[in-house]
């Protein structure tokens, strides 16, 4: 089965808006509660910028991806997801449906905590930028000599705030404490290491580096107590990285799209992109292989094929 290419939606259903690469509805439920619908279009992010194409089933392998997740820890972690089934969501034709077959959430309505939580287990990105230019990540100090995609003696959690545009900002474990509580902060670091700690010993077991991830929450009106939600360990919110190449001391080959990073960063150096709307089409070539890579993920996380 040949995935179809959604890069945006247009449902009859209320309060639509759009992320950089989520379109998210409100949805009535039969019993009178209000739903999410979330949906994985196959629109591409990169340094904030929405490119002008994407592959096609991209949204479907995060969705499922996401889903394998949020069942692997059920037990672990109380969530917002209640289908990954389109059947399941009133006010739909069957064309919609068929369309959307694969890439929905419907999920338990949140607020929405305004602190991204971040698990970093390895150097890389902007981590490893912090490094060389304080020795720190996100104000915590690290051991001298650390290179380019050295594992972390234990992970570092660097939470930072939801930007609504441009980049999120990191803060300290004090500034979020502020925003959502000390309690909450407490709960959230530690909830955040845990899963990370977790996900990170299941990789690995398959043959992936799971280097960092981040996470959101949510709270249900009338409750306490966080859920976790939107995606979880996709190659769009973490770093994986094959162990079978894992070499510290440079980039490191990935799963995730640090392989559209780097083609972007490209243009950039020749002046052809300046990081800066509009973005630009990926070519046929880059766009095959990003989608290669994250089946690939799929694959060894899951032990499943998909779009077989």
């Amino acid at each position: 089965m040949q995935p179809r290419l959604v890069m945006e939606t247009n449902l009859a259903l209320p309060n639509k808006r759009s992320g950089k690469v989520r379109d998210l509805y409100d949805v009535a439920m039969p019993d009178g509660s209000e739903a999410l619908l979330i949906i994985a279009t196959d629109r591409v992010s990169a340094f904030d910028v929405v490119l002008g194409n994407g592959p096609a089933g991209k949204g479907v392998v995060l969705t499922q991806i996401s889903k394998f997740w949020f069942d692997h820890f059920a037990g672990v972690v109380d969530h917002h997801l209640i289908s990954t089934d389109a059947a399941d969501v009133p006010g739909l034709s069957d064309t919609e449906r068929d369309l959307l077959d694969g890439r929905i959430m419907l999920c338990r309505k949140t607020r929405v905590l305004p602190v991204e939580c971040i698990a970093r287990g390895y150097l890389a990105g902007s981590g490893w930028k912090d490094y060389q230019n304080t020795g720190q990540v996100c104000g915590i100090d690290l051991p001298e000599g650390l290179t380019n995609g050295d594992r972390l003696e234990a992970p570092l959690f660097t939470p930072s705030t939801k930007a609504d545009t441009g980049h999120d900002e990191n803060i300290s474990f004090a500034e979020g404490a502020e925003i959502v509580g000390e309690e909450t902060m407490l709960w959230l670091q530690e909830k955040t290491l845990a899963l990370y700690r977790l996900a990170r010993g299941y990789a690995g077991d398959r043959g992936i580096v799971l280097a960092d991830t981040k996470f959101e929450f949510g709270v249900v009106d009338g409750t306490d107590e966080p859920l976790l939600i939107d995606e979880i360990f996709t190659p769009d919110s973490s770093r994986f990285w094959p162990a079978d190449q894992w070499q510290p001391g440079g980039e490191q080959p990935s799963f995730d799209k640090q392989y559209v990073r780097n083609y972007l960063e490209t243009l950039v150096a020749d002046g052809r992109w300046d990081k800066t709307p509009p973005g630009p089409a990926l070519p046929d070539d880059v766009i095959s292989n990003t989608m290669s890579r994250y089946l690939e993920a799929y694959r060894q996380l899951t032990g499943r094929e998909l779009f077989a």
